[in-house]
């Protein structure tokens, strides 16, 4: 989700981004204030009709069958429509992998540490997991380095990633599938910004005055900005905080 160089910024390129002394929304009496709050209600209710509709035609989709691909998981090979554990529907991380390094995209490993209670997906007989191009030992190395809590399945050995839109070396993506017995269909893609959704912590961000803070957001003139990604955690700090250290002490 993002490059290496972003992984190696330091925290005095965070501070980088210039903000002034006077870098406040500008004071108002309680009547303006409400009703330019009421005026920006109104296009979020709007949007969110909107976001209604659009997945209202994401239920409308056709769908495609998928081959009886072969994965790898904890207890060795297991079958695409296995990955589902008996349940009908299932959405698929695909984490990006680079060989050989201790520390993997710090976008894919932020993303995924927030899914630390799927149960509830349960009450709607689905699943969510992640597939990576990893080696599967690595894999699992890797998701207990960084105290990740979501089941790994590896593909390194099928062509799985790579029909999905995430091949070996390549990007990162959300699929989704529905079986239908041992029959598998994919019924939903995305990648890039489109994987926003799925997660909670640009919609806080997003609440704060300051929003996000990076450089290509539309700001007021003075508000704090900064390179893309450089507020972003790394892999090693997400390790520090829910790896295997944290969890023992």
């Amino acid at each position: 989700m993002r490059s290496a160089s972003a992984e190696a910024r330091t925290a005095d390129e965070i501070c980088e981004g210039t903000m002034t002394t006077h870098a406040l929304p500008p004071v108002v009496d309680a009547a303006t204030w409400e009703q330019r709050l009421a005026a920006l209600r109104a296009r979020e209710k709007a949007a969110t009709r909107e976001l209604d509709a659009i997945a209202a035609e994401r239920r409308r989709l056709p769908m495609v069958e998928m081959p009886d691909y072969i994965l790898e998981g904890e207890d060795g090979p297991v079958r695409l429509a296995d990955v589902f554990e008996d349940r009908r529907q299932l959405i698929v991380y695909n984490h990006m992998w680079s060989d050989g390094k201790e520390w993997q995209c710090p976008g894919c490993t932020g993303f995924t540490s927030q899914f630390t209670r799927l149960e509830f997906l349960d009450n709607y007989d689905a699943r969510f997991v992640v597939v990576t191009q990893g080696p599967i030992d690595e894999a699992l190395a890797y998701k207990r380095r960084v105290g990740n809590r979501m089941p790994w399945y590896s593909t390194a050995n099928s062509p799985f990633g790579a029909d999905v839109g995430a091949p070996p070396d390549a990007g990162f993506a959300v699929n989704v599938f529905l079986r239908d017995g041992d029959t598998v269909h994919r019924t939903w893609h995305t990648d890039g910004r489109g994987t926003e959704q799925l997660s909670h912590t640009f919609a806080l961000i997003d609440l704060l005055p300051y929003g996000r803070q990076e450089e290509w957001q539309d700001s007021p003139d003075g508000w704090p900005q900064s390179p893309t990604y450089t507020r972003w955690s790394t892999s090693k700090d997400i390790a520090t905080l829910y790896g295997p250290t944290h969890h023992d002490a």
